[in-house]
């Protein structure tokens, strides 16, 4: 294993050893990127407070996360076509987390199924749900999420008509990929990725193909999937949802304070602060710039989390410090895994903890749970002076 001392070292592996349309795929935002470039740069305006002469010894990043133990609060983001990005992408990511101990969210649009994630590991994951017009296709993949053991449904709101990707279109994004002159050729310097891919019968959307009944094939499957996520999607649908699942629920892709009033409205166990990674909303603001407004309005009736930008443990620990009760990374395992399959995603995780443990005991304190405000210095104008 090569020296990894930060999350752009696995970047860098990343970008060599995936295919391009599938680096690309996590590494961009829809339109002209501004939303995705903030979420990142907008972290970097946030100070540290420094203290000195404090008992460094017996730290811990332990927390929770709607009652789960975790090793510290980082989860795993559900990501489409994991599977694309390392063979058995979704596998081994989810290995990775439980041996870690944080949890792992499993996509609707993933390569391996709910059972094939299920079959590989022992503790429950959660699942996340893309809201489908196929209302059969819904009721029978939450099933499947029950009958597997899913610990929490993430309901993602912020996908019902899809953001425009330049990239994606550019490069012909499929999975597999389709082998056009252009591709093979890329193909061909990234040998690792082909014999991976050689070594798994998991190359296709296999929570969808046999399971949705006019989705049988990679053809009809691409005519499906653009056709299904259900613009009317609404918080009366999103409560019938929730009732229909029965067990803890976490709504993703809140972006608003009176989007957050409303999930809390409907008995959400989460709200995950989140643009979707900059890849929906183009113009959107930042996801750490948003979080304050939210936490004021509604972190004392639910977790509020945040998603979208973080690429290290100062990252964390700022979310934390302005009021997340947990977090997600997307990124940030995706380059792990596309560089290294499990073993990266796994590095992931240490630099991520090792950064939030040496940066909170050098802000003075010892326990992860105590982080607040009191340990970062923002600029004045962070929230911004905005008028609607």
């Amino acid at each position: 294993m090569p020296v990894i001392t930060c999350i752009d070292d696995l970047k860098r592996l990343h970008k060599r050893r995936a295919p391009k349309m599938f680096y690309d795929y996590a590494e961009s935002g829809s339109w002209t990127e501004q939303t995705f470039r903030e979420n990142t740069s907008d972290f970097e305006q946030i100070r540290l407070r420094q203290r000195v002469a404090v008992d460094m010894s017996n730290r811990t990043t332990a927390a929770t996360m709607i009652g789960q133990d975790v090793a510290m609060p980082v989860s795993l983001a559900p990501v489409g076509m994991l599977g694309m990005q390392c063979a058995d992408g979704e596998i081994k990511a989810a290995r990775a987390a439980e041996k870690f101990g944080v949890p792992y969210t499993l996509s609707t649009m993933s390569i391996c199924s709910i059972e094939d994630v299920r079959e590989h590991t022992k503790a429950p994951f959660w699942f996340q749900l893309y809201v489908m017009q196929d209302e059969d296709f819904v009721d029978n993949i939450i099933a499947r999420a029950k009958k597997a053991g899913v610990s929490a449904l993430v309901i993602t709101l912020d996908l019902q008509i899809l953001g425009q990707r330049h990239k994606d279109l550019k490069n012909g994004l499929s999975a597999p990929p389709k082998l056009t002159p252009a591709t093979l050729l890329d193909l061909s310097m990234r040998w690792r990725w082909g014999l991976g891919m050689l070594g798994t019968k998991r190359r296709s959307f296999r929570n969808i193909i046999g399971h949705a009944k006019s989705a049988s094939d990679m053809r009809s499957l691409s005519v499906w999937t653009a056709e299904q996520f259900e613009p009317k999607l609404d918080w009366s649908m999103i409560a019938r949802l929730k009732e229909k699942w029965g067990g803890k629920v976490i709504l993703k892709g809140v972006l608003d304070v009176e989007d957050a009033r409303k999930a809390v409205e409907i008995g959400a166990d989460a709200i995950i602060v989140s643009n979707h990674g900059g890849r929906q909303l183009d113009g959107a603001l930042s996801s750490i710039r948003v979080l304050p407004s939210i936490v004021r309005a509604v972190g004392d009736q639910t977790e509020v989390w945040l998603d979208s930008g973080i690429r290290s443990g100062q990252d964390v620990l700022k979310a934390l410090a302005l009021g997340a009760k947990g977090t997600m990374i997307g990124r940030s395992y995706i380059y792990g895994l596309g560089a290294m399959g499990e073993a990266g995603v796994t590095k992931a995780l240490e630099v991520i903890q090792k950064e939030l443990d040496i940066s909170m005991a050098l802000c003075g304190r010892r326990d992860v749970k105590t982080l607040d405000r009191d340990v970062v210095l923002v600029p004045e104008d962070f929230e911004g002076r905005w008028q609607s």
